[in-house]
C-alpha cells in the first residue's frame, strides 16, 4: 500500500505541461528533420533532371542543400538531448517546489528509503528532509530553471528564423503548382499557356546564366504530375508543419 501511495503521489507531482511540450517538440523536430531532409533530396533531383543540364549551374545549390542536411542532423541530435534535459528539469523543479508546500508526505515506502538517503546523502522525493535542505534544493532547481528558460528563449528566436526559412520552399512549390493548375485549366486564365513558366532563376535557386533555367507550358504540367514533384511538395509542407509544432512547444 505504501508503494502504491508513493507512486500515486509521484504522478500527482509530474509536470504534465512539460510532458506535453516535450512530446510536441520531439514530434515537430522529427517531422521537420525527416521530411525536410527528403524534400531537399527531391529538390536536387528535380533541378538536375528538368531545370539545368550543366553541373556548374547547380553546383553551389547542391553544396547549400548538403549544408542544410548537415544542419538537420545536428538539429535532431541537439533537440533530442535538450528536450530530455528540459523534461528532467521539469520533474526536479516540480518535485522541489511541492516538497516545500507539503504536497509530498512521508510514506512507508519513503521511510524505507530514508535509510538509503541518510547513508548516501542523496535527496529523493519520497523522504521528508529538513526545511533548510529542502529550501536549498528548491533554490538550486530554481536557478537551473531560470538558466534553461533563458536558453529556451534564445532557441525560440533562432527557431523563428528556421520557421521562416521553411516557408520559402513551400511558397516556391505552391507558386509552381498554381501555375500548373492554370495550364491544366486554360479557361481560367487569359495568358497563353506557352508563357506560363516556372523559373528557378527568379527565386535565386539557379544563376541567371543557367540553361534552360525554366520550364513552360505543357512541359511544366508534365513535371507537376510526376510523383517526385508531388512528394517533394508535400514533404516541404510537412516540414513546415513540424517547424511550427516545434515553435509552439518552445
Amino acid at each position: 500500500m505504501g508503494l502504491l501511495e508513493c507512486c500515486a503521489r509521484c504522478l500527482i507531482g509530474a509536470p504534465f505541461a512539460s510532458l506535453v511540450a516535450t512530446g510536441l517538440c520531439f514530434f515537430g523536430v522529427a517531422l521537420f528533420c525527416g521530411c525536410g531532409h527528403e524534400a531537399l533530396t527531391g529538390t536536387e533531383q528535380l533541378i538536375e533532371t528538368y531545370f539545368s543540364k550543366n553541373y556548374q549551374d547547380y553546383e553551389f545549390l547542391i553544396d547549400v542543400i548538403h549544408g542544410f542536411q548537415y544542419f538537420i542532423y545536428g538539429t535532431a541530435a541537439f533537440f533530442f538531448l535538450y528536450g530530455a534535459l528540459l523534461l528532467a528539469e521539469g520533474f526536479y523543479t516540480t518535485g522541489a517546489v511541492r516538497q516545500i508546500f507539503g504536497d509530498y508526505r512521508t510514506t512507508i515506502f519513503g521511510k524505507g528509503l530514508s535509510a538509503t538517503v541518510i547513508l548516501t546523502g542523496v535527496w529523493h522525493p519520497f523522504a521528508r528532509p529538513s526545511g533548510f535542505t529542502t529550501l536549498r534544493v528548491a533554490k538550486g532547481q530554481e536557478a537551473a530553471a531560470v538558466r534553461f528558460v533563458g536558453i529556451t528563449y534564445v532557441l525560440t528566436i533562432i527557431w523563428l528564423l528556421v520557421f521562416a526559412c521553411s516557408a520559402v520552399p513551400v511558397y516556391i512549390y505552391f507558386n509552381t503548382w498554381t501555375t500548373c493548375q492554370s495550364i491544366a485549366n486554360p479557361t481560367k486564365t487569359s495568358a497563353s499557356i506557352g508563357t506560363l513558366c516556372a523559373d528557378a532563376r527568379m527565386y535565386g535557386v539557379l544563376p541567371w546564366n543557367a540553361f534552360p533555367g525554366k520550364v513552360c507550358g505543357s512541359n511544366l504540367l508534365s513535371i507537376c504530375k510526376t510523383s517526385e514533384f508531388q512528394m517533394t511538395f508535400h514533404l516541404f509542407i510537412a516540414a513546415f508543419v513540424g517547424a511550427a509544432a516545434t515553435l509552439v512547444s518552445l
